[in-house]
């Protein structure tokens, strides 16, 4: 039975729906716990830009195609049941983590794959049941108390990993802290289990949908705009992190880093999804961009871990403010799209396609700068480029007109 939920607005909140915001806030907490000092592992381990590189390489190359097949067996399988195979590859990255030890980095393409595998299927089955679960007034709040729940398992995760890192001699520390990320995608598996079945039907057509972009406008905006959104991410998610430890020499600094971003970003994710109305949600993604672009400017110059402390402030102010309005007017036009309720699979398979095609073009971009040309000059100038890739966003979303209600 539905319950009124005030926290962040007059919201019918549903068994499913809480379920799949516990499940996406002990993703996130694993994430935040590990995820990062996975980069830093490898690079204490090789001390390249390049290996580090083609690890992240082969998990956005893995990502999309895994969403492709992922999408096939959505539609011949239980949705609930994708998601649990996603959560188990992960955990079984980490349980690889784990058995490969301080060996880790001569397995940088095969881990990599079974991330991007992992991720692949759980990103895919997590945003179909967030389109089935949720409604178009329900979805400011789902994408902002998510964001919520990402934001506290930030804080606690990166600070506690650091602490624990820098209190156990050499590798002990990130032993530990992959466990308890093995433990948590365990948890995360078991949870699913209470998830209410979502029997699949109908033939997947995958590239019918691609080829809607021809079509629908507003679908070819937001593939378009999820092109840039990966020209960012691809780079920035990995690099960012390598910063402030070569900045330092600190897990515990890294830590800090995260503790500040989630903490900022924990008050500004519940303030854009209470007071981003859709009416002004274009606004904001123009507002989140340019802040985004300044952060950029900050860092690519005389880096230092003080600016990184500030980058890592701006950014937590401008994703809330750029990706709440933004993920909703995503959903918004594919519920509004061309046989949204058959095809939503295919949609959500295609718009992960282009920021993973976004990702893939940043992390090659990256590797040829940092093989052709020496890093510490070429890396500051690659980010200037790619980092506009939030700010371009706005360029494709002011020209989506979507119905009114």
């Amino acid at each position: 039975m539905a319950k009124k939920f005030k926290l962040l607005g007059d919201v019918q909140l549903t068994k499913d729906l809480a379920l799949l915001l516990i499940i996406g806030g002990t993703y996130s907490l694993s994430v935040a716990l590990s995820n990062t000092f996975v980069n830093i592992y490898l690079w204490k381990q090789t001390g390249e830009y390049s290996d580090l590189a083609l690890y992240n390489l082969s998990i956005v190359i893995l990502q999309p195609l895994t969403f492709i097949l992922a999408g096939r067996w959505a539609k011949k399988i239980d949705r609930v049941k994708v998601l649990r195979v996603g959560v188990s590859f992960l955990a079984l990255f980490y349980l690889m983590v784990l058995i490969t030890g301080k060996n880790a980095s001569t397995y940088l393409l095969l881990l990599g794959s079974l991330l991007g595998v992992g991720y692949g299927f759980y990103w895919l089955a997590y945003n179909v049941l967030t389109f089935e679960i949720t409604e178009p007034d329900t979805r400011d709040f789902f994408n902002g108390f998510l964001g919520i729940l990402s934001s506290t398992g930030g804080m606690i995760g990166p600070i506690a990993a650091g602490f624990i890192i820098t209190r156990f001699e050499k590798f002990t520390g990130y032993t530990i802290v992959f466990g308890i990320s093995l433990a948590l995608f365990a948890f995360a598996v078991f949870l699913s289990f209470s998830l209410k079945p979502r029997p699949a039907n109908g033939k997947y057509c995958f590239m019918r949908i691609m080829e809607e972009r021809k079509k629908n406008d507003n679908w070819r905006l937001i593939t378009n705009a999820n092109f840039f959104q990966g020209l960012r991410e691809g780079t920035f998610l990995f690099i960012i992190s390598v910063f402030v430890y070569i900045s330092t020499g600190s897990e515990l600094a890294l830590g800090t880093f995260g503790l500040i971003n989630s903490g900022i970003s924990f008050i500004a994710y519940y303030a854009a999804s209470r007071l981003i109305k859709k009416n002004k949600r274009k606004k904001a993604i123009l507002i989140g961009g340019i802040i985004l672009y300044l952060a950029v400017l900050l860092i690519v110059w005389d880096l230092n871990y003080v600016k990184l402390l500030i980058y890592a402030a701006m950014i937590a102010i401008a994703y809330p403010v750029l990706l709440v309005p933004y993920m909703s007017t995503t959903y918004d036009v594919i519920g509004s799209a061309w046989k949204a309720a058959e095809m939503r699979i295919e949609y959500i398979v295609v718009r992960e396609i282009f920021i993973n095609l976004g990702r893939i073009v940043s992390i090659l971009s990256f590797l040829a700068a940092v093989t052709w040309f020496n890093a510490e000059q070429s890396i500051p100038i690659l980010l200037l480029f790619i980092g506009a890739g939030h700010s371009l966003i706005y360029l494709f979303v002011r020209k989506v007109q979507l119905p009114t209600v």
